[in-house]
């Protein structure tokens, strides 16, 4: 089972509210997701991001995949940083 950390759309047409999954990568965009990880809401200003930086973590750990938007979200979070400082400088 592959497993990805994703964005589930939510909201409104023109009003997009995104929660930050983690998801089999055999469910469609807005299925069935094992846990909730976060949100972020591009509409509001200043953009809303909230990330639970622990479960992403070990997400990450035992081998989730961010997709493109998620990982970038995450990098300027820092998480990323973290994880290869994690991973690499024991």
């Amino acid at each position: 089972m592959s497993v990805k950390i994703r964005m589930h759309r939510m909201g409104a047409k023109r009003k997009p509210f995104y929660r930050i999954v983690v998801a089999d990568s055999r469910m469609p965009r807005d299925g069935r997701f094992i846990e909730e990880v976060g949100y972020y809401n591009p509409v509001s200003n200043p953009k809303q991001l909230k990330l639970e930086e622990d479960k992403i973590f070990e997400w990450l750990q035992k081998g989730a995949q961010p997709s493109d938007t998620v990982r970038s979200l995450l990098s300027n979070a820092g998480i990323m940083k973290k994880l290869h400082d994690a991973k690499y400088n024991k």
